[in-house]
């Protein structure tokens, strides 16, 4: 898809596409769930305007947006499906300063806009399955990034003060991906045995073959997967016939080349939505053979039912 199509250029073209995406079989009410034709109206005229439905069963007005990150948006459409489409296609991602320039809109609402893009991006992990199974391979492996914020002190010290620590804690991240596979990156408090195996039994299949380095974090629910092996980088082995995390270690080297040369700077509170958006592009690469085109539509799916709205001092909803 090239960044000339007109439904990145024009308001009606992109609300076209946006209801053939969301509703291939017809307009559905998002208050009350109505998908009969016969009980949905188009409002016309100039009194109306585009795209606006009304349910005869609820009696209320709707649009395509509705129900979804792009609901009450003063922001034209086409220049939203353009940032999805930007943040959908960029390996490494988009940032804010880069959709202000291209989208002609004030830095604010470009950082705000990839925020709900990346609302949107976030798996649901629950319908999607667990990752692996019977004769296939799960890597885990945890990286640490950027900088703590809260002045956390991990359970292992008790509350004592770090007194001769130089550099800052950073924020750990725990990655699992399927050998050909998906991958999911979480954020954690701190990476614990007890973190790793929540994350790995309720993310990882038990019948997999589970492959991670020589981190003591892992031996002990190692022993729950079908199989459990290890590289020892500390000796300098990095693969052993089958044996490695190079796949993980992939992941986490996109990620961090992102964040590092695009974003340049996360806040901790946010760090999940940007891993998020890292895991999106990645279930979706190319070497699955999904294209750009392809990756914005699944993107657009996705963007049903996730509404995230600006949080003033003062008020207790969340952002």
């Amino acid at each position: 898809m090239r960044l000339d199509s007109p439904i990145f250029q024009d308001a009606d073209a992109a609300r076209i596409h946006l209801e053939a995406q969301r509703w291939p079989y017809g307009p559905n009410c998002p208050h009350c769930g109505n998908a009969n034709p016969d009980r949905i109206t188009k409002m016309e005229g100039k009194a109306h305007r585009p795209g606006l439905y009304n349910c005869m069963e609820c009696r209320e007005q709707f649009t395509v947006t509705v129900g979804t990150v792009f609901e009450r948006s003063k922001i034209a459409l086409n220049k939203w499906l353009l940032a999805t489409f930007l943040m959908a296609s960029s390996k490494k991602g988009m940032s804010a300063h880069q959709l202000h320039r291209m989208l002609g809109v004030t830095y604010k609402t470009a950082w705000f806009m990839a925020h709900r893009i990346r609302e949107a991006m976030n798996e649901d992990v629950q319908s999607s399955g667990p990752l692996g199974g019977e004769g296939k391979t799960v890597e885990a492996d945890e990286t640490y990034y950027g900088r703590r914020e809260d002045g956390y002190v991990s359970p292992e010290r008790k509350g004592r003060p770090y007194l001769k620590r130089k550099k800052p804690m950073k924020n750990a991240v725990i990655g699992l991906v399927e050998r050909g596979g998906k991958a999911r990156m979480f954020h954690v408090q701190h990476a614990t045995k007890v973190a790793v195996r929540d994350i790995l039994v309720r993310n990882a299949d038990r019948q997999s073959t589970l492959y991670t380095d020589e981190s003591a974090l892992y031996p002990v629910t190692g022993r729950e997967f079908s199989k459990h092996d290890t590289v020892k980088h500390s000796a300098g082995e990095y693969a052993r016939g089958d044996v490695h995390t190079n796949t993980i270690e992939s992941v986490f080297s996109v990620f961090k080349r992102g964040m590092v040369g695009t974003y340049q700077h996360c806040g901790e509170a946010h760090l999940h939505r940007y891993l998020a958006e890292f895991d999106f592009r990645y279930n979706r690469r190319t070497a699955l053979n999904v294209s750009d085109t392809e990756r914005h539509d699944q993107l657009l799916a996705k963007i049903e039912g996730k509404r995230l709205t600006y949080r003033r001092i003062g008020e207790s909803s969340h952002a």
